[in-house]
C-alpha cells in the first residue's frame, strides 16, 4: 500500500468527489477499480499458466484470446487493453518489452518490476536479447530462436512458459507456486 501525505489525501478526496458529482464514476465504481488494482499481482498470471499447463481447452483459449482466458478465471479485464499470450516452445523463446515506456499487463502481472521500465532493459532487449537473458540466468541453446515482442498501449503481452519436466503429476496450485513474474515476461524460465 502506498502511504500518502495529507495533501495527497485531500487531493485524492477532491478528485473522487468531482468524479461522482459530474457523474463520471460512482463511489462503488471507484471502490471496484481500487479493489481490482489491489488484487493485480503475478499470482494471477501464474494461475493462468498453471491452468494452461493442465487443461488443453483453457490453453487453446489463452493462446487465442488472453483477455477471455483471464476473465474465465475471474480476473477482471474491463478497461484494460487486449491481452495476447505468446507460447514458448523448445524451438522458440519469447521476450516481452515495451520499447516506448512501460506498457505491461497489470491486470494479470501487477505492477511492472522496476527494471522493466528502465531504458537499459528496453534497449538491451532489442539490441542484445540473448545477452540480456543470460544476465537473468537464462541461457538458451543456439537452436532456440529468440523473438522480442513489444507491448504497446493498444496491446499487452505475456508469455506462456514451457512446463518443466518432472511436473506432470502436479496439481494447478503447486504449478502456479513455481511460476515467477520473470517467466511470464520471458527473462527467466520456470524451475521446479
Amino acid at each position: 500500500m502506498i502511504v500518502r501525505d495529507d495533501a495527497d489525501q485531500r487531493l485524492l478526496r477532491a478528485v473522487r468527489l468531482l468524479l461522482t458529482e459530474k457523474g463520471i464514476a460512482s463511489d462503488a465504481e471507484i471502490a471496484e477499480r481500487i479493489a481490482i488494482t489491489d488484487a493485480a499481482a503475478p499470482g494471477q498470471g501464474a494461475r493462468m499458466v498453471a491452468r494452461a499447463w493442465t487443461d488443453p481447452e483453457y490453453r487453446a483459449l489463452m493462446l487465442a484470446d488472453g483477455t477471455r482466458a483471464a476473465e474465465a478465471l475471474g480476473i477482471p479485464m474491463r478497461g484494460a487493453p487486449p491481452l495476447g499470450v505468446l507460447e514458448n516452445t523448445t524451438e522458440l523463446h519469447h521476450l516481452v518489452v515495451c520499447t516506448l515506456c512501460s506498457c505491461y499487463p497489470r491486470a494479470v502481472l501487477g505492477y511492472p518490476p522496476f527494471w522493466f521500465k528502465s531504458a537499459a532493459y528496453r534497449a538491451r532487449a532489442v539490441r542484445d536479447p540473448r545477452g540480456l537473458l543470460a544476465e537473468f540466468g537464462t541461457v538458451l541453446s543456439d537452436g532456440v530462436r529468440v523473438r522480442v515482442v513489444d507491448s504497446t498501449a493498444d496491446y499487452r503481452w505475456m508469455v506462456l512458459p514451457l512446463r518443466p519436466q518432472g511436473t506432470e503429476d502436479w496439481d494447478e496450485a503447486r504449478l502456479a507456486a513455481i511460476v515467477r513474474e520473470g517467466d511470464m515476461i520471458g527473462v527467466t524460465q520456470v524451475v521446479p
